[in-house]
């Protein structure tokens, strides 16, 4: 069978590079007939020994340490950017104006004007076809979407309440390197962009958007020691006392009451300083009729109450393995509880963006997707500033 090759250019070679990477080799192995066929041409970074590295590391025909030399290739119909967050914005409205397909990791971007060029851009571009997509690829695990289809049936009712946590722990050691993601001028944010986003995506893809909203947001640790060199450790390297150290003038920690459009009202929680949890993900929705709940920890299985069903005295929750059965059940090999993980997980992503390009739309998670959660990060540091309820604008 003939499947159509796409030419990918990668820009930024580090730990989303590679998820990107393995993501675009496995998806042709796991979903067959494709969409489309990766063909690695070119692999940027600003460091060219990075860039070379990645080069013989992940098997692209060249690399650069010029983006610009990506989107000037007429050959490269693709481009994914895996950049630290303040350079989304000038690399995804070059790409975009030159006519190629775009997947931006997430944040959309370091300031929400930035998101909404790119938000224009990308619909600009789609009136000639082009399509973009923000990588928010937790919405994409199948018990998610298993628990949209739910939702959606009725089957417990209506919404009353959806809550959701992400919580990390490799930041809570004031030792950890202040990297890019400590900083405002290149993350935009600290874990409300980083990992809140997630936690809200997921969220507002089960309720609808968020409305409104009052928050609390908190730097604990002020200060951290200055890593050394460009790559994102992410707290696996710790530096000494006698390391130079710098402010941290992002947040650590977020909380949110909010109001969703569809009529529910939840909270929304993440932080980077919770000892003991690693990427600790969770969804819990109440409807009149049943509730639903679920943890990436245990990403395999979702668990539903259908209590209005249930006799008095065996009320619980029934445990759903999934499979073949459920949404993109052609990742998840042959039979329910073989699982899945975070791997798979990028490769259903990069399935939806060339199904997308093939069949020419939009997916779900396009950049007006990333610019509303822009606005609603947007929304949460004024709440925290003003210690008020405010409506996302």
């Amino acid at each position: 069978m003939s499947v159509k090759k796409l030419n990918v250019g990668l820009v930024g070679a580090g730990f989303m590079g590679k998820a990107h990477v393995v993501a675009y080799s496995n998806m042709p192995k796991l979903f067959w007939p494709a969409p489309f066929y990766p063909v690695f041409k070119t692999v940027c970074d600003i460091v060219p020994e990075i860039a070379e590295d990645a080069k013989e590391r992940f098997g692209f025909e060249k690399c650069c340490t010029d983006y610009m030399d990506i989107i000037n290739d007429p050959e490269i119909d693709i481009v994914s950017i895996c950049t630290p967050n303040n350079v989304h914005a000038e690399v995804a409205i070059a790409a975009l104006n030159a006519g190629k397909h775009v997947l931006c990791e997430k944040p959309i971007s370091a300031t929400t004007e930035e998101a909404k060029a790119m938000a224009e851009a990308a619909a600009k571009a789609a009136e000639k076809g082009v399509v973009s997509m923000c990588a928010y690829q937790y919405r994409r695990v199948p018990a998610i979407d298993e628990a949209k289809k739910i939702i959606e049936s009725g089957a417990i009712g209506e919404l009353t309440n959806v809550r959701t946590q992400y919580l990390q722990s490799w930041s809570a050691d004031p030792s950890s390197p202040l990297s890019w993601r400590f900083e405002k001028k290149t993350a935009g944010s600290g874990t409300l962009g980083d990992i809140a986003t997630h936690a809200m995506d997921i969220a507002q893809y089960l309720a609808g958007d968020i409305t409104e909203l009052v928050s609390i947001v908190k730097t604990y640790i002020k200060e951290r020691p200055v890593q050394e060199g460009g790559v994102d450790l992410l707290g696996t390297v710790k530096l000494g006392p006698d390391a130079k150290k710098k402010p941290v003038d992002v947040d650590d920690e977020v909380s949110i009451l909010c109001k969703y459009a569809g009529g529910a009202v939840g909270s929304v929680e993440a932080t980077r300083m919770a000892w003991g949890r690693n990427n600790y993900i969770t969804v819990e929705a109440h409807g009149t009729k049943g509730s639903i709940t679920w943890k990436y920890e245990r990403l395999n299985e979702l668990e539903v109450c259908y209590g209005m069903d249930d006799k008095d005295g065996e009320r619980g929750f029934k445990k759903i393995y999934t499979g073949p059965a459920n949404p993109h059940g052609d990742v998840t090999w042959n039979i329910p509880g073989m699982n899945i993980g975070y791997g798979e997980l990028k490769a259903i992503e990069i399935y939806e963006f060339g199904k997308a390009i093939v069949e020419g739309y939009q997916p779900t998670t396009n950049f007006q997707v990333g610019y509303q959660l822009d606005r609603v990060c947007d929304a949460i540091l004024e709440s925290a500033e003003k210690h008020a309820w405010v409506t996302v604008k």
